[in-house]
């Protein structure tokens, strides 16, 4: 007979370490949390659970949106996707597959929380020197091409609230607004959003929403990344429109099958 070792807590447990432990387990077992229903579940009270979940925010555990509300964040997400996140790459990968095929170039999935960029997928270009896979890497959104571009399709206020919390998680300092309210009205005009070397060193990269019109909010985005002596390649007029293109192609057929997150 196999021996059954049952695991009590033990008496020298320390609470708070505990209760983190819990809230993690929350975060790994819900799409999204908010603070009331964490407190419900630890037994505590809502100024406790919300140090807890800042601690996991600054620790990389969590992310919180401009809903008030908690996912798992980047600590949690390597390796394979988890969750919800699944169907959604599962749908959209054979569309990013082809994009990075037909441009050469790697191509990303990404997912505003709040105000990060989640990256959710990435297809690799076909050529030896390339950008990797960069899938659960999260960056400040306002930096991001495909954070850049989603946000671009928010109105000026709601950009203005969703900064209005300084400095942001991420950053060296705080986000001048008024300066990223001009950079998305050009985005806006544009359709796309561009970082040459801003969020990396040798790196550029061009984004749009997956968003059938700049008009319609977005909540995902996907970017092209090419090592920076390719950077005016990926800015050429058949890129951008084949980008674009694909960006509204996408959102189709995630929004027909209900995997856009946030949707309903």
């Amino acid at each position: 007979m196999q021996n059954i070792r049952i695991v009590k807590k033990p008496g020298y447990a320390v609470d708070s370490a505990d209760r983190a432990l819990q809230l993690i387990l929350l975060l790994q077992e819900n799409s999204w949390l908010r603070i009331a229903d964490a407190a419900r579940a630890l037994d505590v009270a809502p100024s406790t659970a919300h140090r807890l979940m800042s601690t996991l925010v600054y620790r990389g555990f969590a992310l919180q949106d401009d809903q008030r509300r908690y996912c798992a964040g980047p600590a949690l997400r390597s390796g394979t996707a988890a969750g919800p996140d699944r169907a959604l790459i599962a749908a959209a990968r054979p569309h990013l597959e082809a994009l990075a095929l037909g441009l050469q170039e790697t191509v990303n999935l990404v997912e505003r929380v709040g105000t990060t960029a989640r990256y959710l997928f990435s297809a690799e270009g076909p050529q030896l020197l390339r950008v990797g896979n960069r899938a659960g890497t999260v960056l400040p959104a306002h930096l991001s091409s495909a954070g850049k571009a989603i946000l671009s399709t928010l109105s000026d206020s709601a950009v203005g609230h969703l900064y209005a919390r300084q400095p942001q998680p991420g950053t060296s300092g705080t986000v001048r607004v008024p300066e990223l309210l001009n950079e998305l009205r050009e985005v806006r005009r544009l359709g796309y959003a561009v970082n040459i070397g801003g969020t990396e060193a040798g790196l550029a990269a061009v984004g749009v929403p997956v968003s059938a019109s700049p008009r319609h909010q977005a909540v995902l985005g996907i970017s092209v990344s090419a090592p920076l002596d390719r950077a005016e390649r990926i800015q050429e007029t058949a890129t951008l429109r084949t980008l674009m293109t694909a960006g509204r192609d996408l959102v189709r057929g995630l929004d027909t099958g209900g995997l856009i997150p946030g949707a309903s």
